[in-house]
């Protein structure tokens, strides 16, 4: 009963058409043909006949079915169209984000349609869990059973390596009246997201040299930047997770490395699974741990979503981030193959990260270990064919690939004799690279283990990447960069408070988010789909036409034992992409998009975000007492999460004479909103400053005269 109810409550709250429109809209919906269906979704590959147990219980929870919706029809030649303006600096949208309900708005289902899927999913029995903002999925649970009867499928348990699992055996299928509507649903199954890869041992064994952080600062030289106080601070990292890890390992990585103390968030996102594994323990660990090394005072938000008999914590974690727009970053270390992932999987991932875009955030992707055979776990002895990470292969993230340093001729050119006490860095400088690939392949390598890296089969070229040596292919390539993958110089992580080690893109993907954070910070601004720069500042630099911000990989290759790979060359190359990153050579030469350096705060100065640490506007006050005249001192609210607004005042702090907020109000009328209240009679002028465009809105209230509140919805041009 409750569940119905809940339901109900969830149908009222969606979106209203005006009547008139309501009524016409009806009017031409053709009835729902239960028996007339469509494919919405597949099997997976390991759901086979000769693993098969049985059906399951009809009873089988199935919790949190994402069904992926479409964008509205002709939405995707706009949406692409509004991703390039808003990459464009002569753009009058430039970095003007949208929220995830204004992305429903202007690309997701219509009104009507919206509730003509969530109507029919509630009369199939299930309760609507969660209907998105941006409108791009409506997460329903039910049974198996109910799962049986509305999308026409079977139900069945499989032994998976060893592991008893759930899944559908049959494609699901929706009412052909339907099928504009619903992307898919994405999977009805529990078997786990593969991590890219996962090789630990004890940290300093098997001949593997320790990399600490300050190793990965000095080769990819975030050292300058830090000295410049760009460190992430006022910046977040969001962690695409399915498991809680301890707290107590975060905090021991810190101090033996020698890193700020800086406690990561954990965002549960529904009941709290706990510690699922080992295997994902160690996963997130590693990503928390690394995003934080690389930007260390910036703040890491674990978000944990547990798997249900239906969908992925990754997926449930990946969509929460994204419909939450809970950080300018987002870094995954999961994946799967394209063909393994299907169209309806692909689908949601592509209109995930194109709404993630869309508001500003930066989704960084691993691109997998298995050298060219994506499909195969990096642990398969063979490969049958080439793939890519579907995670990666979108058109809207960044997919972070793997090197190798070129370090063992001559050690002692590239590594301290001794190591730094406090840091335990010893690397002496960037160390020459080659691609990563310590498969079957190579003298002493073993299994798939390489960089992930090919064209898509699902995903054309996208117009933005072109560069020197990007395939004239028409499919989308990857990785688009790369980071140190190799296990010889491993990662060093903390799990069950011991040290250890790991190789992989799962350490290069957070390390790389960690860097996008520091160039956030350094332009003031979220940055959206940050390919749009990588490739005309690779193209300038490969041309000779501008300065060296990558380090062109041009030696190695992703061949596995079983399937010929790809060879790193001059420019880019389907291995290590344009190369690794020279860190302050990038976040320095990445597009400024304000007027200044923004706002500096200070006694007189009130410094007020649009987008989290940008400084974008600059306010100050000054008065006229009869006693007395001088500047208004500023009180910053940000300490207490309000980031649009402050106080000023002119005798005592205990007693302020305004309270100021400053609003972004481009979506609504393209303006810049300015509203103030005083609670004095003394003469004052206040000055808003747009540090982004430059001007400036000044407003005087005569002494005497009680001051007015000020409502100015025209303050200032968007642009």
């Amino acid at each position: 009963m409750k569940g119905r109810i809940r339901c109900a409550l969830l149908l009222l709250a969606l979106p209203l058409l005006p009547c008139g429109r309501q009524a016409v809209a009806a009017g031409f919906l053709p009835p729902i043909d239960a028996d007339d269906r469509v494919v919405a979704g597949g099997v997976h590959p390991q759901a086979r006949p000769e693993l098969a147990v049985g059906h399951s219980d009809p009873m089988l929870p199935m919790a949190r079915i994402i069904v992926a919706l479409r964008l509205r029809p002709g939405a995707q030649p706009r949406l692409d169209a509004l991703l390039a303006e808003q990459q464009d600096p002569a753009s009058p949208r430039f970095h003007r984000w949208l929220t995830p309900a204004e992305f429903g708005e202007e690309f997701g289902l219509a009104d009507a349609d919206l509730r003509r899927v969530a109507g029919w999913l509630t009369a199939q029995g299930f309760t609507i869990d969660e209907v998105a903002k941006g409108r791009g999925w409506i997460d329903i649970s039910g049974t198996a059973r109910q799962v049986e009867q509305a999308f026409r499928t079977q139900m069945h348990d499989y032994l998976i390596d060893g592991t008893l699992r759930h899944a559908n055996a049959v494609a699901p299928s929706v009412p052909r009246t339907l099928a504009g509507l619903v992307a898919g649903i994405v999977s009805l199954h529990d078997v786990p997201l593969p991590s890219v890869g996962y090789r630990r041992r004890a940290a300093g064994t098997g001949g593997a040299r320790p990399l600490a952080p300050a190793d990965l600062a000095t080769i990819y030289d975030l050292l300058p930047l830090y000295a410049a106080g760009i460190d992430g601070a006022g910046q977040s990292v969001a962690i695409v997770g399915r498991t809680d890890i301890e707290l107590a390992d975060v905090q021991a990585f810190r101090a033996w490395f020698g890193l700020t103390p800086n406690d990561p968030v954990f965002v549960h996102n529904g009941p709290d699974p706990g510690i699922i594994n080992a295997f994902d323990e160690g996963e997130s660990d590693l990503d928390v741990e690394w995003a934080g090394a690389t930007a260390p005072r910036a703040t890491i938000q674990l978000v944990i979503s547990g798997s249900t008999a239906a969908s992925d914590g990754i997926a449930l974690s990946a969509q929460y981030i994204v419909d939450q727009n809970l950080a300018p970053i987002v870094s995954t270390s999961y994946g799967n193959c394209e063909t393994d992932l299907q169209s309806n999987g692909l689908t949601f991932w592509s209109n995930l990260w194109a709404q993630a875009a869309t508001q500003g955030i930066t989704a960084v992707v691993a691109a997998g270990d298995s050298g060219a055979a994506l499909c195969e776990a990096p642990t398969r002895a063979r490969g049958s064919f080439a793939a890519v990470n579907g995670l990666c292969s979108t058109p809207y993230d960044v997919c972070v690939g793997g090197t190798e340093f070129d370090d063992t001729a001559n050690p002692a050119a590239w590594w301290s004799a001794s190591v730094d006490p406090v840091t335990k860095g010893s690397a002496l400088s960037y160390i020459p690279e080659v691609a990563w690939n310590e498969s079957g392949t190579v003298a002493g390598g073993s299994d798939l283990w390489a960089t992930g890296g090919g064209a898509s089969n699902f995903f054309t070229k996208p117009w933005w990447q072109s560069a020197p040596g990007v395939p004239n292919d028409g499919w989308r390539d990857v990785p688009d960069v790369a980071l140190t993958a190799a296990m010889h110089t491993a990662y060093v992580y903390f799990e069950g408070q011991q040290q250890l080690s790991i190789g992989g893109t799962s350490g290069a993907s957070p390390s790389f988010a960690g860097i996008m954070a520091l160039v956030v910070q350094r332009a003031r601004q979220r940055q959206g789909a940050a390919n749009y720069f990588l490739y005309p500042l690779a193209t300038r630099q490969y041309t000779g036409k501008g300065p060296a911000v990558f380090h062109d990989i041009t030696a190695g290759n992703n061949s596995v034992p079983g399937v010929s790979g790809f060879a790193a060359g001059p420019g880019f190359d389907e291995v290590t992409g344009l190369g690794t990153v020279d860190g302050a050579a990038l976040a320095d030469n990445w597009p400024n998009v304000l007027a200044s350096d923004g706002c500096i705060p200070g006694p007189a100065t009130l410094c007020i975000d649009d987008q989290p640490g940008d400084g974008r506007f600059s306010i100050a006050v000054s008065f006229v007492a009869p006693n007395q005249a001088g500047n208004g001192t500023a009180i910053s609210l940000a300490s207490a999460g309000i980031d649009q607004g402050g106080l000023f005042w002119f005798f005592a702090p205990a007693n302020p004479e305004l309270l100021i907020k400053v609003i972004d109000a481009c979506p609504l009328n393209q303006k810049i909103w300015v509203f103030y209240s005083a609670t004095t009679n003394v003469g004052f002028t206040v000055v808003v400053k747009d540090n982004l465009t430059g001007k400036s809105k000044q407003y005087t209230n005569q002494a005497g005269a009680a001051a007015p509140p000020v409502e100015d919805t025209a303050a200032l041009d968007c642009n």
